[in-house]
This record gives structure tokens, C-alpha cells and sequence, in this order.
């Protein structure tokens, strides 16, 4: 039998992290362009901006590598910051079409190993880098990447319904960066499955198996389920009883773990088979850990003994939403 969790002070421990506190840092952001991207029709909160092209979408995004990641090692901050645009386009489920950096390094030395982790993941995941732009500081480096795609149809983080699975797509092996934070589970022996396991994002949004999903961030599963519901409108569960860490790994970092392959579908009851069967088949895991609820708050849950990770209604998390 499992050991009995201390929900509540495992919800203050990620309520209370940095991970949690800067996914908050972005409400004023979400305010503030709140009239824009419901003027453009375009809505705000997705790994990507779908833009209407055609029969499909264009999708647009852009990310940053925190500071300490660029600091500590600048080339894994070039191979994250690819990584993470890719998983950006998959999750949304579409396929990369090139990418864009911005660069601002204090020495030449930094700026070689950002482009040389870039080049490389952008070798391995056959995302070109077309261009970008170098800026000189005077104190830390930076890292950020912007990324095209396209998409026949949409994974979106707004179309979530009660009743759905929550469902966690990851690849069970891999190494733990306990400092970083980070599952790594695109290691160099993996780089034959790396594109076949992410096409099976776009195949999932073609055959209509999930209409809603995000990757999972650097807030981790805990965090990512609470964006994807507060997008939705809705409300979740987290059953930890399905969560459980690889050996070694405490509960608490991992609940907050980015992913280097990781993703939370939303899944309704008549299509969670079938979903289930199209990642087994390349050794893939597809775990239902909760569901999405009409009740805006976020729980967690240990068999029939319950605590609020958080309340929507009374506090937004990254704002925004259904």
C-alpha cells in the first residue's frame, strides 16, 4: 500500500515554488494584451499562436531559457531552447518549419556554445535556424528562439471538457537532472524515435483522438494541468496515486520536472483506448493521472483524501482562459 501523503503541505510546497510563482509572473502580460488577441480572433494561452492558413494554421511561438540554465551551461541552454520550441509545435499538433534566435552573450566564448547546442538539437529534430539576432551585455548571457509551424488541426489548451481524461504522454526512460529540474529522456540513443514519437502529436490531432493538450513545462505536470484548465474553464484532478516519480526521484521535483518528452492530453472516456494503443505501439507511456471537472479548482488527490492544489475562482494562475 501506498505511503499516506501530506496533501496539503505537498500543495503549499508547489503553490510556493519558483516554478508556480513565475507561471503567475505572466498574468499582467495575459492582462495586458487581452484586448488585442481577442481583437485579432487569435486566442491567448496556447504553446503556439494558431493563425488561420488556409485549410490549416500557421504556428507561431517563442521561447527563453531561464537565466541560471544559460549561466551554468550555455550549451545545454542552446539544446533546451530548441527543444523547447519543437515541443511548442508538437503539442499543438503540428510540424516545425524554422526557427529564429536572439543571442545577447558578454564574450564570444558564450555565443559559440549557445549556437553550438542550438545547432545541434536543430540538426536533430531537422528544424533549420534561418536567422536571428546577436545582442552584446555586459553581465549574463541570454537565449531565446522563436519557431514557425504549420497544422491541419489543433491541439488547443482551450478545449478540455468535463468528463475528460487528463492524460500524461511521456517516455519512461531517461535521466534525472536533479539540479536543473529536468527529465531527459531524449538522450543520444534515442535520436533514431525522436521524430516518429513526436509525429504521433499531429497524427493524435488528425485522427480527432484529443482536442486539447500542452507540453509539459518547467512547472512541470503540476503546473501544466492547472494552465490547461484555467484555459479550458474547467477544473482538475491530479491523482497521485498514477503519478509516480522514476526511483530516486522525490515526488515534489517531480510533479514540478520539465520534460524533454512530455506531454498532457485532454481525452474523452470513448477515445482513451485507442490513444492509449497509438503510443504503446512505440513504447510509449499514455496515463490517465485525473480529470478535467466543471469545478474551477485544482485538486490533489490520494484515494478518497483530497486537498486544493488551487482555486481559479478565487485567484487566477497565469490568467486568461475559456
Amino acid at each position: 500500500m501506498a505511503r499516506a501523503l501530506n496533501l496539503e503541505a505537498l500543495a503549499r510546497e508547489l503553490r510556493d515554488s519558483e516554478a508556480f510563482r513565475n507561471k503567475c509572473r505572466i498574468r499582467p502580460m495575459t492582462e495586458a494584451f487581452a484586448g488585442l488577441t481577442r481583437a485579432s480572433g487569435i486566442r491567448n494561452g496556447d504553446d503556439a499562436a494558431a493563425i488561420p492558413d488556409g485549410d490549416g494554421w500557421l504556428l507561431l511561438a517563442a521561447e527563453g531559457i531561464v537565466a541560471s540554465i544559460v549561466r551554468q551551461n550555455p550549451y545545454l541552454a542552446g539544446k533546451c531552447a530548441v527543444l523547447a520550441n519543437v515541443n511548442d509545435i508538437y503539442a499543438m499538433g503540428g510540424r516545425p518549419v524554422a526557427m529564429v534566435d536572439v543571442i545577447g552573450t558578454p564574450d564570444g566564448e558564450a555565443a559559440r556554445e549557445i549556437c553550438r547546442g542550438m545547432r545541434e538539437n536543430a540538426e536533430r529534430y531537422k528544424v533549420p535556424v534561418v536567422g536571428g539576432h546577436l545582442l552584446r551585455t555586459t553581465t549574463d548571457a541570454s537565449v531565446a528562439l522563436a519557431i514557425l509551424g504549420r497544422a491541419r488541426r489543433c491541439l488547443t489548451s482551450f478545449d478540455a471538457r468535463p468528463g475528460d481524461h487528463l492524460v500524461l504522454v511521456a517516455r519512461k526512460n531517461g535521466r534525472w537532472l536533479a539540479d536543473l529540474g529536468f527529465w531527459n529522456a531524449t538522450l543520444p540513443e534515442d535520436d533514431a524515435a525522436l521524430l516518429p514519437d513526436l509525429e504521433l502529436l499531429p497524427a493524435c490531432a488528425e485522427a480527432g483522438l484529443a482536442a486539447a493538450g500542452k507540453d509539459v513545462s518547467m512547472a512541470g505536470v503540476s503546473g501544466t494541468a492547472l494552465m490547461l484548465a484555467e484555459s479550458s474553464g474547467l477544473g482538475v484532478t491530479l491523482d497521485l496515486g498514477r503519478l509516480v516519480p522514476p526511483e530516486g526521484v522525490p515526488l515534489a521535483p517531480w510533479l514540478l520536472a520539465f520534460m524533454s518528452y512530455g506531454f498532457l492530453l485532454a481525452v474523452s472516456p470513448e477515445n482513451l483506448a485507442a490513444l492509449t494503443a497509438l503510443f504503446a505501439a512505440r513504447g510509449l507511456t499514455a496515463t490517465p493521472i485525473g480529470d478535467f471537472c466543471r469545478e474551477r479548482r485544482a485538486v490533489l488527490r490520494q484515494g478518497d483524501r483530497r486537498a486544493v492544489l488551487w482555486d481559479f475562482e478565487a485567484r487566477p494562475f497565469v490568467g486568461g482562459g475559456a
